[in-house]
């Protein structure tokens, strides 16, 4: 189960369910690709031999060892990432 629980992040932002999986997928995806751009300059790194240290290294441990949804909601809990509502005029 992944902490905090639904109803607690719900509460915080004053959002619903819906608005949350939302919220969370699209942050998810901007860590995706974040995750896809930091590889991609790693591998240009290795590739054009400016560095010895492996593509692993290269990496930021955050985005290399944990899921992109557990870092998104680990980012709306820290308050890196905020939802906000769309409301019409």
């Amino acid at each position: 189960m992944i902490y905090p629980t639904i109803d607690q992040l719900t509460k915080k932002s004053g959002i619903n369910r819906y608005e949350l999986v939302i919220g969370v997928a699209k942050c998810a995806r901007i860590v995706t690709d974040e995750y896809v751009a930091m590889r991609q300059k790693a591998q240009k790194l290795i590739d054009n031999k400016q560095t010895d240290r492996p593509l692993s290294a290269l990496i930021d441990p955050e985005y290399k060892d944990q899921k992109a949804v557990k870092i998104a909601i680990g980012k709306l809990v820290s308050g890196r990432f905020e939802l906000s509502r769309y409301e019409e005029e």
